[in-house]
C-alpha cells in the first residue's frame, strides 16, 4: 500500500505555496518563502486539503459545490452571477487603495451590515525588525481597521495563525486571499465543520504569481538602503497623474525618510519575467479566484489602465454579494458598469496565457515515475511556437535562479552580484519575449531548424 502524501512531499516537489492550511507551525525558508516545519504530519486528510495536492478536488468541483445555481459560466472565469468594471464612489476608499478600492469596500460593507463579525486580511506589521516580516494576516472588526490594510501586498504571508484564531473564537468571518489560499480554505471547510460554519465569506484577489520576501531585499539593494533600516514597504504608490500600471516601489526608513523608484528602472522590475516567484505558482491554473464569493482585479485595458486613480474588475459569484454590489450601484455608492465575461478575460489576458497555454507546456516537463505530478484542468501539450516555449523556459529559470543568486548576494554581502545578473537576464528575456529584436528573430528561425534535423 502506498504511503500517504505528507507536507514534506509537497515541499520537496516544489508544490508548496506556503498557505499554512496544513500546519500549526510555519517557518520562512532561506529564500523568503513560507513552509511547514519539516516533519509536519499533516494528518490523514492532508492529501485532500492541500491546494496543490494531486488528490485534492479542483476548482471546478469546489465552485460547483459553492455556487450550484450560478447563472453564468466561463471557461476562464468559472461560475458567476455578474461581472463589473469601475471603482468605489464614496469617501476616500478609492484613493487609499492600489486600484479602485473595491476590496476594502466589500470587506467594510460586510462588517457594516453585520454579515460578518471580522475580516481576515493582510496588513503591515508595526515593527518589522521585531516581527521578522513586513506583512501578516490580521483580523479587523471595523472599517477603519480594514482601511489600514488597503493596497497590494506582494509579500509572502500564511494563514495558520488566522485559522487558529477562527477556531478559538466563535463568529462569522470573511477572508481576503489569493486564489490558492481561497482554494485551501474551501478544501479545509470540506473536512473541518468549525471552519465550515465560521468562514462564511471568501474574497478573492486576481493573481499573476506570488513573490518571496527577497523582492524587498532587492528594492533595498537597488535603492542603496540597508534592509535593517526599512520600516515600511509600498509596492504601488498611487499617482493620479500617471497611468495605473506605472508601478513605483517605495520604502520608508527608520528616520522617517523615504526611497522610491519606478519599477521599470529596477533590475527586476518586469513582473511577468518571474523574478522571486514562488515555485508552486508555475503549477496553478486559477487566475481569478474561481472558488471565492467575489473576486477583484485591475482593469488592465485602456482607457482604464491609463487612469492613475485606479479601476477594478469584479466578479460576483454568490447571490448575496451580487445583490449587495448591485444595490450599492443603484444607490450611487459604487461607480460600476456591468460588463461581459470576455471583457474581464481581456483585462487578464497575459495571466490566462501563462496559466493555461504556459501551464500545458510546463506539465510536459514533469516526467519520471517518482515525480509528484500536479493534476490540473489543462492537458500537457508542447504544441507551441519555439519562441513561446523559450519564453516559458526563461520565466521558470529566472524564478529559480533569482533565489539562488540572491542567496549568494546575501551570504557575501555583495548585492551587485544579484542586480548585475538580473539586468543582464532581463535584457535577454525581453529580447526573446517582445515581438521585435534580433534574438527573438533568431529563436524563431534557428530553433525550428534544429528540431527538424
Amino acid at each position: 500500500m502506498a504511503e500517504a502524501l505528507r507536507p514534506d512531499d509537497i515541499v520537496g516537489a516544489g508544490l508548496c505555496i506556503g498557505c499554512g492550511g496544513c500546519a500549526a507551525a510555519m517557518r520562512m525558508d532561506r529564500d523568503g518563502l513560507w513552509k511547514p516545519e519539516p516533519g509536519t504530519p499533516g494528518g490523514a486528510d492532508f492529501p485532500a486539503r492541500c491546494p496543490f495536492s494531486p488528490d485534492a478536488a479542483n476548482e471546478d468541483v469546489l465552485a460547483a459545490e459553492r455556487f450550484p445555481a450560478a447563472p453564468a459560466h466561463s471557461e476562464l472565469l468559472g461560475r458567476f452571477e455578474s461581472t463589473w468594471v469601475g471603482h468605489v464612489a464614496e469617501g476616500d476608499v478609492r484613493a487609499n487603495g492600489s486600484s479602485g478600492g473595491m476590496v476594502s469596500w466589500v470587506a467594510a460593507e460586510l462588517l457594516r451590515t453585520g454579515a460578518v463579525d471580522a475580516v481576515a486580511h493582510v496588513a503591515p506589521v508595526a515593527d518589522p525588525g521585531a516581527d521578522g516580516r513586513f506583512f501578516r494576516y490580521r483580523l479587523s472588526r471595523d472599517g477603519e481597521e480594514i482601511a489600514g490594510g488597503a493596497k497590494s501586498r506582494y509579500y509572502p504571508v500564511e494563514l495558520s495563525a488566522v485559522i487558529a484564531a477562527i477556531r478559538a473564537t466563535p463568529g462569522r468571518y470573511a477572508v481576503v486571499a489569493v486564489p490558492c489560499f481561497i482554494k485551501a480554505l474551501n478544501l479545509l471547510r470540506r473536512t473541518d465543520p468549525v471552519i465550515a460554519e465560521r468562514v462564511t465569506h471568501l474574497l478573492g484577489l486576481f493573481c499573476g504569481h506570488q513573490k518571496s520576501a527577497r523582492l524587498v531585499d532587492s528594492f533595498a539593494w537597488q535603492l542603496d538602503t540597508p534592509i535593517a533600516r526599512v520600516r515600511a514597504v509600498d509596492y504601488r504608490i498611487k499617482d493620479a497623474t500617471r497611468p495605473a500600471n506605472w508601478y513605483r516601489a517605495h520604502l520608508t526608513l527608520d528616520d522617517g525618510s523615504a526611497r522610491a523608484e519606478d519599477w521599470w528602472h529596477l533590475a527586476d522590475g518586469d513582473w511577468g519575467a518571474g523574478f522571486f516567484q514562488n515555485p508552486a505558482c508555475d503549477w496553478c491554473d486559477d487566475v481569478v479566484a474561481e472558488t471565492a464569493d467575489v473576486a477583484f482585479g485591475d482593469a488592465w485595458v485602456e482607457p482604464y489602465s491609463l487612469d492613475g486613480r485606479g479601476t477594478n474588475v469584479v466578479i460576483a459569484r454568490s447571490p448575496a454579494v451580487h445583490a449587495m454590489i448591485a444595490g450599492a450601484v443603484a444607490d450611487g455608492r459604487l461607480a460600476l458598469t456591468e460588463v461581459d465575461a470576455a471583457f474581464v478575460e481581456q483585462t487578464q489576458a497575459a495571466g490566462f496565457r501563462h496559466r493555461r497555454e504556459g501551464l500545458a507546456y510546463r506539465l510536459t516537463w514533469r516526467r519520471g515515475g517518482d515525480a509528484l505530478r500536479p493534476v490540473k484542468r489543462v492537458a500537457p501539450s508542447a504544441a507551441l511556437p519555439a519562441r513561446r516555449k523559450l519564453v516559458y523556459r526563461m520565466r521558470h529559470m529566472i524564478a529559480r535562479d533569482s533565489h539562488r543568486i540572491a542567496r549568494a548576494a546575501l551570504r557575501s554581502g555583495r548585492p551587485w552580484l544579484y542586480t548585475a545578473w538580473a539586468r543582464k537576464v532581463l535584457a535577454v528575456y525581453r529580447a526573446v519575449a517582445w515581438s521585435h529584436g534580433r534574438l527573438g528573430a533568431w529563436v524563431d528561425r534557428v530553433l525550428p531548424e534544429r528540431r527538424a534535423r
